[in-house]
């Protein structure tokens, strides 16, 4: 092959790479979608890009609701490793550091109480960073909010360890689904949030309006139906 074709043919190649990795994320978007969150989470890994990783991140996270309660822990704990790599091939991914945040808040739920608070300020610093990359990112204020709703259950120690405020739970959601007013999961944890700090009228209302919202992949239903049985 002479220098001319040579250079074309590398040209060509470099071109063709963005495409098939786009292609091969929405394969993996797709399969997490169909609720395949173990295949999604391999196949987005493998892709080794930032945007791979934050999606095997995702996909694990999610996936540890269907698995044994002795499975969660290490499932969560391999949502970190993959967060952690999304952020180290770009720190400007605000998916990464949301998925950081979220594999650390499920991961505190599994462990001591001085050990989880330290966490809680890990996962607050790294909301905020995600924030501050994505002032957009509806699902950053959903678990803002959460995390403000769930410390300010435990009492005064963890609000005064962390500077949770229950106080700051409505409008961080309110922000959320104003952002995204279609997703039903915003509504559902929404209600979980109002429950944790005691308005149970509130919550139901956020539990209805979760349950009659349509559903287009197999983890929104997943939402809608547990909403449904809240509402009740």
């Amino acid at each position: 092959m002479n220098k001319t074709l040579k250079l074309s043919a590398v040209f060509a190649l470099a071109l063709a790479l963005p495409v098939a990795s786009a292609q091969s994320l929405q394969a993996a978007q797709d399969l997490y979608n169909q609720g395949k969150w173990q295949e999604a989470a391999n196949a987005a890994a493998a892709l080794k890009t930032s945007a791979g990783y934050a999606l095997a991140a995702e996909a694990t996270t999610n996936g540890a609701g269907l698995v044994a309660d002795a499975q969660k822990k290490a499932l969560f704990a391999k949502a970190q490793d993959y967060a952690n790599q999304a952020i180290a091939a770009d720190k400007n991914n605000a998916d990464a550091y949301f998925e950081l945040a979220r594999a650390q808040g499920r991961l505190a739920q599994f462990s001591g109480i001085l050990q989880s608070l330290g966490m809680a300020k890990d996962m607050k610093k790294n909301l905020d960073t995600a924030i501050k990359l994505n002032p957009n990112m509806a699902s950053a204020y959903v678990a803002l909010g959460l995390w403000n709703a769930n410390l300010a259950a435990k009492g005064f120690a963890a609000t005064a360890a962390t500077g949770a405020n229950k106080s700051q739970v409505v409008p961080n959601f309110e922000k959320a689904v104003k952002l995204d007013p279609n997703s039903p999961v915003h509504r559902l944890e929404y209600g979980n949030a109002l429950l944790a700090i005691g308005d149970k009228a509130g919550a139901k209302a956020q539990f209805q309006k979760a349950a009659s919202m349509s559903a287009d992949n197999f983890w929104e239903k997943r939402d809608v139906a547990a909403a449904a049985a809240k509402a009740k």
